[in-house]
Formats: structure tokens, C-alpha cells, sequence
């Protein structure tokens, strides 16, 4: 047994833009538990502050064992691409900069691995962070067996919340497809559909990762979601990404993509965008006038306009 637990490698990629002050706390949180055994790269994504001074201190300041490299800026998907080509373990966890790994993390994931060899995501919990330092566990429900069911409830039903942080994919699942680098948000969605759909996944009932919530910019937000658009449905049901079979799920994910879209758009007061998403949703699936919360959201763009 614990010959087979030394076979075991596990990369931790951080993509890092322009949080060089919390760039430290995330690093350490790894370090500290990584050993000689798994390896930690931080992919520097053209950031614009002294981010590339913090790793460099970082390596040679602080003795922090771990691989970096420099790139122009290109997103998180790009920077996530460049640490699947780099690492060199059999599973892979994308860590976000501002979050951290939680204690033990490692220590859970590779015993849960030697116990399920043929896993090939590992779903976590985490623990999320609020700005006023609230903290909430959440840990993961139990799968469906079936694999049109486990994406039916990640892209439609959303009883299945995952997050970066808080899973291990083995490198083989990228064979169908890596992050989508066009896109500056959602990137992960596509990856964690395709896993769900055809790759061995098992829960882990241990936190996984510290997910610190920020209380970003709406107008930010929306640019980048109006920036995709629609294309996240064409790039989920792709069929080097899901096959024939699951595409009796798209029209419902379109009309989710569509409220999604219309409530960024709402959030972020920009009418006209919120007109447009609603109408495509409504003319997708005409259902959509039960959900209330989205109706009344509605009601205030055509008639004075108004915000909650």
C-alpha cells in the first residue's frame, strides 16, 4: 500500500493575474503540505502589478519548492493550459490565486485515490469565506450513476455545484478537449461536463479548498459573460466535448444560458441586453413564466425599469 501511495502525484496549478498580495497565502497554503511527492506551478498570466516579484521572492527568499512560468496576458483558461502541458502529475487541482488549498487536502486526496484507482474526477467540498469573514462548509451530494444524469444536474438541474479549487481530474480527461481559451469566464464548464459525461467521478466528503467570495464589479461581470454569450452552449455540446446522447439537453441549457445572461444583465442595468436574453429564453422554453423570481425581474425592465 504505501508503495502504491508514492506512485501517486498530484500538480497544483495556480494561475495568477494581478493578486500579488494574496498570491502568498494561496502559495504557502500548498507548500506547506506538498512535500517532495507533489508539485505546485504557478502560471503568471501577464499580471500587471509586482506579482512576478512576489514568486520570485517567494522561490528564493522564502525556499518555496515549486515551477513558474511567465506569460502574456491570456486568461485563466490559457494559464490553465499551460500548467496541463507543464505538470507532470497523473491529477491536476486549478487553484484559484486569492483562494487557498485547505489542511490536509493532499493527505485526503491521495488516500481517496489509492482507495479508488480508477476515479478520474475527485469532487471535494470546500469552504467558503465571505468578505466579512463568515465562513460555510459545503461538501458534496452523491453522484447519479448514470452519466446522462450527472450532466442533466450540472448544466440544468444544478444539483451539482462543482469548483476548480475543490477537484482533482486526472490529466487523461483533458484528451477531449482543455479549456476553452476564447472564453474570459465559465471556461470550466465545457471541462466539467465532459468529465461528468465520460470519465469514472467520485465524492470526496472532506474540503478541499478555502473559496474566498469577492464582491466584484457587476458591470466587470457582465462584459465578460455578454463577451460569450451563447457560445458556451455550442462549445458544452460540441462533439468532441458531449456525444449524440446528451443532446436532448441542450435546448434546456440554452434557456438556462438565456436567464443567466438576462439576470447579469438586470444586475448590471443594462436594459436592453436583459430585453434581449429574456426574449430568446421565453422563446426557447415558455415555461420559464413560472419562475417568478425572473418574471418580476422582467416586469421591471419593460415597465419603469426599476431595480432591487
Amino acid at each position: 500500500m504505501a508503495d502504491k501511495a508514492c506512485e501517486i502525484k498530484i500538480s497544483v496549478i495556480i494561475p495568477a493575474y494581478n493578486y500579488a498580495d494574496l498570491l502568498p497565502r494561496a502559495v504557502t497554503s500548498v507548500v506547506r503540505q506538498s512535500g517532495d511527492k507533489h508539485e505546485l506551478i504557478i502560471v503568471n498570466d501577464g499580471s500587471t502589478d509586482n506579482t512576478a516579484d512576489i514568486i520570485e521572492y517567494l522561490k528564493d527568499d522564502l525556499n518555496c519548492n515549486f515551477r513558474y512560468f511567465n506569460k502574456k496576458n491570456g486568461g485563466a483558461a490559457s494559464a490553465r493550459n499551460v500548467g496541463i502541458k507543464e505538470s507532470k502529475g497523473e491529477y491536476l487541482i486549478f487553484l484559484d490565486a486569492d483562494d487557498e488549498l485547505a489542511p490536509l487536502a493532499l493527505q485526503h486526496l491521495e488516500q481517496h485515490i489509492i482507495n479508488n484507482p480508477n476515479t478520474r474526477m475527485v469532487i471535494g467540498g470546500h469552504i467558503a469565506i465571505n468578505p466579512d469573514g463568515r465562513k460555510r462548509e459545503y461538501l458534496p451530494a452523491q453522484l447519479p450513476n448514470s452519466p446522462y444524469e450527472r450532466v442533466k444536474d450540472y448544466l440544468t438541474t444544478k444539483k451539482i455545484s462543482l469548483s476548480n479549487g475543490a477537484c482533482a481530474m486526472h490529466r487523461s480527461v483533458f484528451e477531449r478537449g482543455v479549456y476553452p481559451e476564447h472564453f474570459r469566464s465559465v471556461e470550466d464548464i465545457p471541462v466539467f461536463a465532459q468529465v461528468l459525461a465520460h470519465y469514472p467521478c467520485t465524492i470526496l466528503q472532506q474540503p478541499i479548498a478555502l473559496i474566498y467570495k469577492h464582491d466584484d464589479s457587476l458591470r466587470h461581470q457582465f462584459n465578460y459573460a455578454k463577451g460569450i454569450g451563447l457560445d458556451l452552449v455550442e462549445e458544452v455540446f460540441s462533439s468532441a466535448r458531449l456525444g449524440q446522447e446528451f443532446l436532448p439537453l441542450k435546448k434546456d441549457f440554452y434557456s438556462q444560458r438565456c436567464l443567466s445572461l438576462f439576470r447579469s444583465a438586470y444586475l448590471a442595468r443594462d436594459n436592453e441586453m436583459a430585453k434581449n436574453y429574456f426574449k430568446k429564453a421565453l422563446r426557447s422554453n415558455w415555461r420559464i413564466l413560472f419562475k417568478g423570481s425572473y418574471l418580476r425581474k422582467a416586469f421591471r425592465v419593460w415597465t419603469k425599469g426599476k431595480h432591487v
